[in-house]
């Protein structure tokens, strides 16, 4: 029905748009209302928070008229959206100085990949304002495995066990720091190997490629047990835990696929894959799920209402997995895989408006139980 000009690819768009687009928005929200606790600090107040994220808006706004119409104006909109993070970031960096916190690990990883959130936000204006296709790609893979799914691994690993532990008190709630290193280090290896893939040119040595396929089978093994230990089975009970708990899984689920993919390509020489399979499994799946399980608990708790999860939000949620089983069922090549895609995004467009639509109302207004913010 409607056919727009393209100055940058859409694959690349797409892949910008959405590790850099709603993904910091968001973070920076979680940061500034659960960060003041864990640092043991004031609550930050949010009109201090405005001039970045109208930064953040205004530079995506420019960025998306500028996949369209000029990949320079789209590199000027992403420096804008970086420059806002970059100033979220500094904020947040002075709370974790003025922290008098003794544990400070997690929001001190954080802030370290939000940092290369800045990098990555530079690399990607950068390589959009002097049409450096493969530095904007650069740019992708660092956001996403630098970036986006180390800070969503950091917070699971606070988060989940707590949560559980509260609601469900028989779970154990232990969360050893090497967990959370064993995950860091698995994520980051994911990064660094995706960005000499854009570098080395022709198929990997098989034996790297099973080695690949290997760490990775190790590390989907290791997360799934974590998420059994966790209580996935007990949490089903309690539906914002379940949600959770799900979205978990999906990062077990990402990196055994990516496992099975790289087996596969170290037999047929780099011939054949999982294709965007194990990706789309990881970012809509593990990424996506725990943004809406995250940012429904945060909305009611700070709008002063029960940390319950009505029909509405379950439904939207099992919508939104529903996308995600759908968009990885046609990156593996099922039978009507394009139409499967398109429902895909469909749900997914209507489990983000239905969100907003039930939720968006309670942001901005005071609290319901009276209580200040």
């Amino acid at each position: 029905l409607l056919s727009l000009p393209w100055a940058v690819a859409p694959s690349l768009a797409h892949g910008l748009l959405f590790a850099g687009g709603f993904m910091p928005a968001f973070i920076a929200g979680f940061l500034f209302t659960a960060g003041p606790r864990w640092l043991q600090l004031p609550e930050v107040a949010a009109p201090t928070l405005r001039p970045p994220v109208a930064a953040l808006v205004a530079g995506w706004a420019l960025a998306l008229a500028g996949f369209h119409a000029s990949a320079t104006l789209a590199g000027v909109g992403v420096a804008l959206a970086g420059g806002g993070w970059a100033a979220a970031m500094r904020r947040f960096h002075r709370l974790l100085r003025a922290s008098p916190a003794t544990d400070r690990l997690h929001p001190a990883l954080v802030s370290a990949s939000g940092t290369v959130g800045i990098a990555a936000f530079a690399g990607a204006a950068g390589g959009l304002a002097f049409g450096e296709w493969t530095a904007v790609r650069a740019a992708t893979v660092l956001a996403l495995w630098g970036f986006l799914a180390p800070t969503f691994a950091t917070a699971s690993h606070r988060l989940i066990p707590f949560f559980g532990a509260s609601a469900l008190p028989a779970l154990d709630a232990g969360r050893p720091n090497a967990l959370l290193w064993a995950m860091l280090g698995a994520l980051w290896l994911q990064g660094g190997m995706a960005l000499a893939g854009l570098l080395v040119a022709g198929p990997w040595p098989a034996a790297a490629r099973m080695a690949q396929a290997g760490i990775e089978g190790l590390a989907a093994a290791g997360l799934l047990a974590l998420a059994w230990r966790w209580g996935l089975v007990q949490s089903l009970r309690l539906r914002l835990l379940a949600m959770l708990h799900a979205g978990f899984v999906w990062l077990g689920l990402a990196f055994a696929l990516a496992a099975a993919s790289h087996a596969w390509m170290a037999a047929s020489a780099d011939r054949s894959s999982l294709g965007l399979a194990p990706l789309h499994a990881l970012t809509m799946g593990y990424l996506g799920a725990t943004l809406v399980a995250m940012v429904t608990r945060v909305t009611a708790g700070h709008s002063g209402r029960p940390l319950a999860v009505d029909g509405v939000a379950w439904a939207l949620y099992w919508t939104l997995q529903a996308a995600v089983v759908l968009r990885v069922a046609a990156a593996l090549g099922v039978a009507g895989g394009a139409w499967a895609t398109l429902v895909a995004a469909w749900l997914w467009a209507a489990a983000a408006i239905g969100w907003a639509w039930r939720y968006g109302g309670w942001l901005g207004r005071p609290r319901i139980d009276g209580r200040p913010g």
